[in-house]
């Protein structure tokens, strides 16, 4: 069955796509652009301890906590307009940031810098949905979309270390400033407005500003937490934050289940053809970000490579994203994308595997080439699934959708670095009791040995030369087991990740339905939102939910059409009157 093809996107759509694309690789280096600046900026402002860590993660912590504000309010308000706002922005806070004076200002700036980011993230996704009208198109926008996100925090470090070279930490703030004004030049020309602010009666909706605090309340705790655990363990202070952050989550469900326009469609989350895909995009970070650690200081601590040099080779696994991502896509036009996911996890789980072979002598090529095997496979099945969550998503919800599919990677990656980073720690703690159990009386630091491979380093900088050599040997071996362990279950949740996409998302997405041309989206959302029945097949509130985003066109059709088959009973229900937004 064959794809009816939308109107095709020319030259100015796809220039518009590489404009919006800059403000997002930017978006994504900042959560790691500061690794290299940090000691420079210590040096010049004098930050504490405590104040150090706020530096580093207040961005993070913002751009995660209101991403789904920010996808709500730019599906009210215009995402075009949100865009232009959030650049705004950011290129205001990039200049604070780059001349602030003192380490207060900095922390605040860095808050700013966040929300400009969640500004910008959701809605450069959701304006995808409306550059590009024929999915094979938009299949390879998403594409991209996904190849520069994941791209960009790993060229953050690249980056910073060679403009640290030349110039002063302020530098990396700078280099925000010609791509935000090259996109406030240029979208209000390249990009079309998308909305859906109003009611079917043409009354302009109000943006509930309880739920947004809501789920800021709710996020932002919980994923502290989780950071602070992978940090430094278990505190109390910590874990009482992400409880009361769960809890502040289920108010937030609850009062999303009452209101007629909820900020988050929560029958839709329910729905295969997008809940499965956030909860494989969340397995995806699990993994990504949680064996990240351990492959840059195994590159820089186990090999002895600078950090500039380390950054550099991290970025060979990106030839993998750059062979499999468009075979993938090429794959999901002949068969069923569930199984070409299913076989971007497999491959991951390959890659890890191979990491799990890695030693202390072992060559570099080989440790690249497990990190280019699984960092491939995961963006390969993370595109598949972006596209089938977008394409699932009602037009007037592709901002609040987008923000969720986000929301769901930065939660996945905190739980990564917190699971992982806690097994290979422990890994590496039991190793170091059993190498060393004994360290020379009068050693100071003898704990830290046995906590971190960090640790051991600066604590063997102070021993005599053979006694130094057996703490570096004993921690590189240690460290490496830890690495290799914590590769044991990436692995194993990267099967069952693999699993799940093939038994739950079997034949979502398959569909002969057209894809919507321009405008049909309004139509359908006022008929969601008036709770009226769905029209006859081919209407525009039908097709308006089994948009395709598949690369194929030919059968990756709309993710929510083919979900209807094994999920009737949900589809009615989701389209009825919570369902608008």
């Amino acid at each position: 069955m064959e794809n009816t093809p939308g109107p095709r996107a020319g030259r100015k759509e796809w220039i518009a796509l590489g404009v919006l694309m800059l403000p997002l690789l930017l978006v994504s280096m900042d959560v790691s652009v500061l690794y290299f600046a940090i000691p420079y900026i210590s040096e010049d402002l004098e930050p504490s301890a405590t104040q150090q860590l706020w530096i580093l993660d207040m961005y993070g912590f913002v751009l995660a906590g209101l991403l789904i504000t920010m996808g709500a309010l730019g599906d009210r308000i215009g995402r075009r307009r949100l865009v232009l706002a959030g650049a705004a922005l950011f290129g205001v806070a990039s200049v604070a940031a780059a001349y602030a004076h003192s380490a207060e200002l900095l922390i605040a700036v860095r808050a700013l810098l966040g929300l400009g980011g969640a500004a910008l993230m959701p809605s450069t996704l959701a304006l995808i949905r409306s550059l590009f009208h024929d999915a094979r198109q938009r299949g390879r926008a998403v594409t991209i979309w996904t190849a520069v996100m994941t791209t960009g925090i790993s060229l953050g470090p690249v980056v910073s270390g060679l403009l640290l070279e030349h110039f002063w930490w302020g530098s990396v703030f700078l280099i925000n400033l010609p791509a935000m004004a090259l996109l406030l030049l240029l979208v209000p020309f390249l990009v079309p407005e998308s909305s859906t602010g109003r009611s079917a009666a043409g009354a302009r909706r109000r943006f509930d500003l309880l739920s947004a605090v809501l789920s800021l309340g709710a996020l932002l705790p919980v994923i502290y937490g989780i950071k602070e655990w992978a940090r430094h363990g278990y505190a109390p202070v910590p874990a009482l934050g992400a409880a009361g952050g769960l809890l502040l989550g289920l108010v937030f469900v609850r009062r999303q289940r009452r209101l007629d326009h909820p900020m988050i469609d929560l029958g839709l989350l329910g729905r295969r053809a997008f809940g499965g895909p956030v909860l494989a995009n969340l397995l995806a970070m699990f993994a990504t970000v949680g064996m990240a650690v351990f492959f840059t200081q195994y590159l820089q601590s186990v090999l002895g490579q600078s950090p500039l040099t380390a950054a550099l080779w991290s970025l060979v696994p990106a030839a993998g994203v750059a062979v499999t991502a468009p075979a993938g896509a090429a794959l999901a036009q002949r068969i069923d994308r569930a199984y070409v996911m299913g076989g971007g996890f497999a491959l991951s789980a390959c890659g890890f595997l191979l990491i799990t072979q890695v030693r202390t002598d072992s060559p570099l090529w080989f440790t690249l080439v497990g990190g280019s095997v699984y960092a491939g496979g995961l963006v390969a099945a993370m595109t598949l699934a972006n596209e089938l969550a977008l394409g699932a998503a009602p037009p007037e919800r592709a901002g609040s959708a987008a923000a969720v599919l986000e929301s769901g990677q930065e939660l996945g990656g905190a739980l990564g670095m917190a699971i992982l980073g806690s097994v290979g720690a422990a890994v590496y703690s039991r190793d170091m009791a059993e190498s060393l159990p004994v360290l020379p009386a009068g050693v100071p630091g003898a704990d830290a040995v046995r906590e971190t491979l960090g640790g051991a380093a600066a604590v063997a900088s102070g021993l005599p030369g053979p006694a130094a050599e057996a703490v570096l040997t004993a921690a590189r071996a240690a460290f490496t087991h830890g690495m290799g362990i914590a590769a044991v279950g990436a692995a194993v949740v990267m099967a069952g990740a693999g699993l799940f996409s093939v038994s739950l998302l079997r034949g979502v997405g398959r569909t002969g339905r057209p894809t919507p041309a321009p405008g049909e989206g309004t139509g359908e959302g006022a008929a969601v939102r008036d709770g009226s029945p769905a029209p006859v097949e081919g209407t525009a509130a039908r097709d308006g939910l089994s948009v395709s985003a598949s690369p194929g066109g030919g059968r990756g059709g709309a993710g929510a059409q083919g979900d209807r088959a094994g999920d009737r009973a949900v589809g009615p229900r989701v389209r009825g009157g919570r369902s608008g937004g």
